[in-house]
């Protein structure tokens, strides 16, 4: 069984580059029949935010990708991780290290003078001495210390690692006793039978440290595959200007959870030409073998579009559902299908959305002074009132082919052209120049409200 995880540090809030790698590790869990977990690591008790954290599971429920079993938090889990540690004590694996403030920076730079990579050189490796006084230890695995660390990347391909490059007898635990990075990362995966781990390849040079504690304790290794990032359209790292913002920020900003995980699939991952999927089929055709190896470029212009074809095609319901985060409940305006039909091919996010909708759902409690300047005035509200007195001696009008029938008869009959009267109605209906084509908004209106808001128009301009 295929398990998966996605683990944020709770020291500020999601951010896509994160939410992309959850959205990978979630369909490839899903995919397989097996479980997506959700760990927080909030081990580093001095950065830690409560907020943060809350605003990831947040973030998690508004994309609705639903994780498997209870949130794990790494703060709950210490006495595990010292049990381990004491494990490896005494196997001869780990090792305190008495090593100095002093002793660290007189050899740091005795190998920058020699040109040599700064690194612990294994002074207590086997120390059987008595332990200097002043000096709480820490905690060193016994690194390899030679060799190398090779490994099948399921998006780089083989990886290898030159012992002496990169490792030393790195520390698991500080003086403290408390657990590093690392260690409780290799912990908790392998207690969590996660065996599948797709992360971002910042972590890739982790990963032989990891493996090494693996190893140190019999856990299985797992499937590793490391995420090229995403980068801004300049191929530098992405800032919040460029996107790389607080998930919950697009919320707000008006994108549907819907487009944002579709955006996100597509940097660094495709099946042929197809743009738009909904989450099944990314369900369906995702493999992580098929990430691209290279980073991704961030198109806050295509993101947009998508966001537009999630706006025509979702369902009535969804859309509804989608407005109340907006301000705006829609679920029992009788018109309410009409009204997103109408909206649908002209807003490009939601908040647009809202506000146009509002706008013909709501009875204008304002005018907008230029659009009155320049299309009311005494002909105007003359014709205003011939056209609800007409509209109120007819049974009631409902489509807005009706409307438009029984506007171009009136006209007709007073020897007027649309645009005489187009341009007043928007006005006394919405309280501008801009709408949709007139008589859809009439008809989603309707009859009685129509006359309603024409004669509020009527009587707020008596004095002309």
């Amino acid at each position: 069984m295929v398990v998966t995880r996605f683990a944020p540090s709770p020291t500020g809030y999601l951010h896509i580059g994160g939410l992309r790698t959850a959205l990978y590790s979630y369909l490839w869990a899903r995919k397989n029949g097996g479980k997506f977990l959700l760990r927080i690591e909030d081990t580093d008790l001095k950065r830690n935010s409560v907020e943060a954290a809350e605003a990831i599971v947040e973030a998690f429920e508004w994309v609705g990708l639903s994780h498997d079993e209870e949130i794990y938090y790494q703060s709950n889990r210490f006495d595990i991780y010292k049990k381990y540690i004491e494990q490896l004590l005494q196997e001869g694996k780990a090792y305190y290290c008495y090593m100095s403030g002093e002793e660290r920076e007189a050899l740091r730079e005795e190998q920058m003078a020699k040109k040599e990579r700064t690194r612990y050189d294994g002074r207590y490796r086997d120390f059987k001495g008595t332990p200097p006084e002043g000096i709480e230890p820490v905690v060193r695995i016994k690194a390899p210390l030679d060799g190398e660390i090779s490994f099948v990347d399921g998006v780089k391909g083989e990886v290898k690692f030159n012992v002496q490059d990169i490792l030393d007898d790195f520390v698991i635990a500080r003086a403290d006793g408390t657990p590093l990075y690392n260690f409780v990362v290799t912990i908790d995966d392998a207690l969590m039978g996660v065996n599948h781990v797709i992360r971002g390849d910042d972590h890739l040079s982790n990963t032989p440290k990891q493996m090494i504690i693996y190893k140190a304790l019999g856990f299985e290794i797992p499937k590793f595959f490391h995420v090229p990032m995403i980068l801004n359209p300049q191929g530098k790292k992405l800032s919040k200007r460029d996107g790389a913002t607080d998930v919950m920020e697009y919320k707000k900003l008006g994108y549907l959870p819907e487009a944002l995980l579709n955006f996100l699939i597509r940097l660094g991952w495709s099946h042929g030409d197809q743009e738009i999927f909904s989450l099944k089929e990314m369900q369906e055709y995702f493999n992580p073998n098929d990430i691209n190896k290279s980073a991704s470029a961030y198109n806050a212009e295509k993101l947009l579009w998508i966001n537009t074809q999630y706006i025509k095609s979702l369902h009535v319901e969804r859309i509804i559902e989608a407005l109340k985060d907006y301000d705006l409940d829609l679920s029992d305006y009788t018109n309410a299908q009409k009204l997103i039909d109408v909206l649908r091919d002209r807003a490009k996010e939601m908040n647009e959305f809202a506000t146009m909708a509002k706008a013909i759902k709501d009875a204008p409690m304002s005018y907008d002074s230029v659009a009155m300047e320049k299309f009311i005035n005494k002909d105007a509200i003359d014709i205003l009132q011939e056209f609800t007195e007409a509209l109120s001696k007819t049974r009631g009008l409902v489509e807005s082919g009706e409307f438009e029938l029984f506007t171009k008869d009136f006209l007709e009959a007073k020897g007027l052209k649309l645009k005489d009267l187009a341009q007043p109605i928007r006005i006394a209906v919405v309280g501008s120049s801009v709408s949709p084509a007139v008589f859809e908004v009439l008809s989603i209106i309707g009859y009685q409200e129509v006359i309603r808001r024409i004669e509020n128009l009527i009587n707020s301009t008596k004095e002309l």
